[in-house]
C-alpha cells in the first residue's frame, strides 16, 4: 500500500514539474512586452540588464499570484480590475515606446538613459494584464489542484515554471547580446525604434481589451 502510494505521489510530481515547464517555456518565449523589453534592454545596455529583465517575474508574481487568489474568491470585482489594469498597461508601455522612439542611437541612448531595466521590467509585468489573466485562469487553479495532491506537487509546478520562463528568457538576451557585433553604425537604432513600434502595438491592444471589458460590465 505504502509503495503505491509512493508511485502515485512520484507521478504526480513528475506531471506538476512537466506542466510547469512547458507552460514556463511557452511563456518565456512568446511574443509581448517583456520579451520585446528583453530585447531593447539587452540592445542598449548589454545582456546584463536584459537578464534583469528575464528575472523580474521572480519579483512581480508572487504578488499578483496572491491577488489572484483573492480575486477567485470574489469574482464580482474581476473584470473591472482586468480593464483597469489592461488601460494603466497601455499607457505605460506608449511611455516606453515613445523613449525608443526618440533614441538616435544606442551608443548615445545607453550614455543618457539609467540603466533600471529590472524597474521598468517590474512596473511592465504589474501592468499586464496577460499575467493576471494567466494566473486567475491557468496557473492558480493548477496551484489549488497540486494543494488537494501534495504541497509539493504546487512547488514543483512553480519551479518548473519559473526555471524555464527565467532562461528562456534570458537565452533571448544572451543571443540578441551575441549578434550586437554583427550591427554596424545606425542600424542600433533602426531596432530600437521598431521595438517602440512594436510596445506601441502591443499598447493598442491592450487598451482595445481594457475598454472592452469595462464596457461590458
Amino acid at each position: 500500500m505504502f509503495g503505491d502510494r509512493a508511485v502515485i505521489f512520484m507521478v504526480e510530481a513528475v506531471e506538476f514539474l512537466l506542466l510547469g515547464a512547458v507552460l514556463g517555456l511557452v511563456q518565456g518565449l512568446s511574443p509581448g512586452p517583456l520579451v520585446t523589453l528583453v530585447i531593447s534592454e539587452t540592445l542598449k545596455f548589454g545582456k546584463g540588464e536584459g537578464f534583469k529583465v528575464a528575472v523580474s517575474p521572480l519579483i512581480t508574481d508572487s504578488a499578483i499570484l496572491v491577488l489572484t487568489l483573492v480575486v477567485l474568491s470574489n469574482l464580482a470585482k474581476y473584470t473591472v480590475i482586468i480593464g483597469m489594469v489592461s488601460i494603466l498597461g497601455a499607457c505605460y508601455l506608449i511611455f516606453l515606446a515613445m523613449g525608443n522612439l526618440r533614441a538616435k542611437t544606442a551608443v548615445l541612448e545607453a550614455k543618457v538613459m539609467k540603466r533600471e531595466a529590472l524597474k521598468r521590467a517590474v512596473v511592465t509585468n504589474f501592468l499586464n494584464p496577460h499575467v493576471y489573466v494567466f494566473w486567475i485562469s491557468v496557473g492558480a487553479p493548477i496551484i489549488l489542484r497540486g494543494l488537494t495532491a501534495h504541497v509539493s506537487a504546487s512547488v514543483l509546478f512553480l519551479f518548473g515554471l519559473y526555471v524555464l520562463i527565467v532562461s528562456s528568457e534570458a537565452s533571448i538576451a544572451y543571443a540578441v547580446d551575441r549578434s550586437k557585433a554583427l550591427i554596424r553604425g545606425d542600424y542600433y537604432s533602426y531596432i530600437v525604434r521598431a521595438l517602440g513600434i512594436v510596445l506601441i502595438l502591443f499598447a493598442l491592444v491592450l487598451l482595445s481589451e481594457g475598454l472592452s471589458i469595462l464596457s461590458s460590465v
